[in-house]
């Protein structure tokens, strides 16, 4: 091979590489669009957890190291993200269905007043909450899941 041919064939690879990367970044914008950004004050303020969908956070517990349980005030949406916050932990049951079984509902820490309350709202892309409290669920959220569109 000629030294011509060497820069050419190194020159093509570097081309290759570029174009493999470039479209692994644009594959990952697509992706980057599904989040959504919690917040514990009203209008985005305070402390905020970012979380990348897919994702189903059975209880609040400990994320990131920190507990976020029934500490959510606000929302941000990806534009590709579809939210569902649940009042419960585990979104397996609804509130109505725990006011069954009292044993249950003591072990969780609900209350009376909470199953009278709904269970889970749902918000889709592009959503901004600024407070909770107009759905009469700030602070509430227990267990919740980001899902892509």
């Amino acid at each position: 091979m000629n030294r011509i041919q060497s820069v050419f064939r190194s020159f093509k690879t570097v081309f290759v590489v570029m174009l493999l990367l470039g479209s692994a970044s644009n594959a990952y914008a697509v992706d980057s669009d599904c989040w959504a950004d919690f917040f514990d004050e009203p209008q985005y303020a305070g402390k905020h957890l970012l979380i990348e969908g897919p994702a189903q956070l059975e209880n609040l517990n400990k994320v990131n190291g920190e507990d976020w349980n029934q500490r959510i005030h606000s929302i941000k949406i990806g534009p590709k993200a579809k939210v569902t916050v649940y009042q419960n932990p585990r979104f397996e049951l609804k509130i109505s269905d725990m006011a069954m079984s009292p044993e249950l509902m003591r072990s969780w820490g609900i209350t009376e007043q909470d199953i009278k309350e709904d269970s889970e709202l749902i918000f889709t892309g592009k959503e901004m909450i600024h407070d909770l409290g107009d759905f009469n669920f700030h602070k509430k959220i227990r267990s919740l899941k980001v899902e892509c569109m």
